[in-house]
């Protein structure tokens, strides 16, 4: 029965990751083709993030009080409705002003598709909501194990995704859109009859009858107060901010280092398989082997060193060398890190502690955008992969200090209590 929800949640990742997938590189265009500027276009991507930061908190401590089904069932809708609108937003857009210039629809139509990155952005944050199912249906032994195959659902639709874009883009870059409603809708199917609700009656009553808690900003600062919880979410913030910024300036990298557009999406997707690899399988060979700790501060050093390789790499062979440890160490930090951030707080806790660790991402992704962007800008193509090295050198000293050493002592403290 485990196995089976494992997988029907795989599926829903990846389904979902995959109509992500297939309209993220074509949104630049599709917005470039109503007279988007730059500028304007950097915005029309963040605000997908910026709408998630706000929203993923609250989608995971619902699922908390209503169930994780109901609010699948409601975030992938939105997200259905989120591409719907993108595929319809010039027809939508050029009927709402019909009696004014052309240019002025163009207006109307970029309203159109910030609204639908806004709506697919605030109901989007599912991810957290399946976590938080994974933590409902799995013990702590198998815990990272059954994370694993969300980041591996993750990767596999963005390396399939991209690709299958450009090809439907052929068609017009609506096609893409209706493609990913369509794999929305098929996901609202699976949910509905394939996905069984892993919050019983009893917990979710006894959950209700626990204070709420407002979404706040002020419950984000709480949870980083907290002594267990607290570092791991900072941890996810360091190394967040440290990845997007490596992804999101990957291809004016690129560019600047003489890659063509081809090779460039080529290295993207070696990267994806390698995450896919390690998130899939790897990571639970890894955690049967070695305490989540030890992986941690482990792949936060690997972290670190391949990023500061990367800041220094001009050729596409010692490129792809460096970006095998860089992916694995990724791989195994998203899903450690989500993993004991679940057992650092009370199962009643997980979606809404798992929605705020995905709003910190989304802060992440809001950040990371402009800070690499300027660096390369104006300081060269090495800044951003030395910013980065830096960032994760820090991690590492703030991991040590507030997670490696405590539990150690903890550890010890629980060995002197039994001699």
């Amino acid at each position: 029965m485990r196995n089976s929800r494992l997988l029907t949640i795989f599926i829903i990742v990846f389904v979902d990751l995959l109509g992500f997938g297939l309209i993220l590189p074509l949104l630049p265009y599709y917005a470039e083709t109503y007279g988007a500027t730059p500028t304007l276009v950097g915005l029309l991507v963040a605000s997908y993030a910026a709408a998630q930061l706000l929203g993923a908190p609250i989608l995971g401590r619902l699922s908390d009080r209503f169930g994780r089904r109901p609010i699948l069932l409601l975030s992938v809708f939105g997200t259905f409705l989120g591409f719907l609108l993108l595929a319809l937003a010039e027809p939508i857009g050029r009927g709402l002003a019909a009696n004014l210039p052309p240019q002025q629809a163009n207006g109307f139509i970029l309203a159109i598709l910030f609204l639908s990155r806004v709506l697919d952005g605030l109901t989007g944050g599912n991810i957290s909501v399946a976590q938080a199912y994974i933590a409902d249906v799995t013990d702590e032994k198998n815990r990272a194990r059954g994370l694993g195959i969300i980041g591996a659902a993750f990767g596999l639709g963005f390396i399939i995704g991209p690709a299958a874009g450009g090809a439907l883009s052929s068609f017009g870059y609506s096609a893409p859109a209706y493609a990913a409603a369509s794999l929305s809708a098929i996901n609202l199917l699976q949910i509905y009859f394939l996905l069984p609700e892993s919050l019983t009656a009893e917990r979710r009553a006894e959950i209700a009858q626990r204070p709420k808690v407002p979404f706040t900003l002020k419950a984000l600062l709480q949870a980083l107060q907290r002594p267990k919880v607290g570092p791991l979410l900072h941890v996810r913030l360091f190394f967040g901010l440290a990845f997007a910024t490596f992804q999101t300036v990957f291809a004016l990298f690129a560019q600047a280092i003489g890659l063509q557009a081809q090779t460039t999406g080529f290295v993207l997707a070696y990267v994806g398989l390698l995450s896919v690899i390690t998130q899939g399988g790897l990571i639970g060979i890894l955690t049967r082997r070695f305490r989540e700790n030890a992986l941690l501060i482990s792949a936060l050093w690997v972290m670190g060193a391949s990023l500061l390789g990367w800041a220094f790499t001009r050729n596409l062979v010692t490129l792809m060398i460096l970006l095998l440890p860089l992916a694995i160490s990724g791989g195994v930090l998203n899903t450690v890190i989500q993993s004991a951030i679940s057992k650092a707080v009370s199962r009643e806790e997980v979606g809404g502690i798992l929605g705020l660790a995905a709003s910190l991402e989304a802060m992440s992704r809001v950040i990371a955008p402009t800070v690499g962007g300027f660096l390369l800008q104006n300081l060269g193509v090495w800044a951003p992969g030395v910013f980065t090295a830096l960032l994760m050198v820090w991690t590492v000293s703030f991991a040590y200090r507030r997670i490696i050493l405590p539990a150690r002592a903890e550890r010890l403290k629980i060995e002197a209590s039994h001699v």
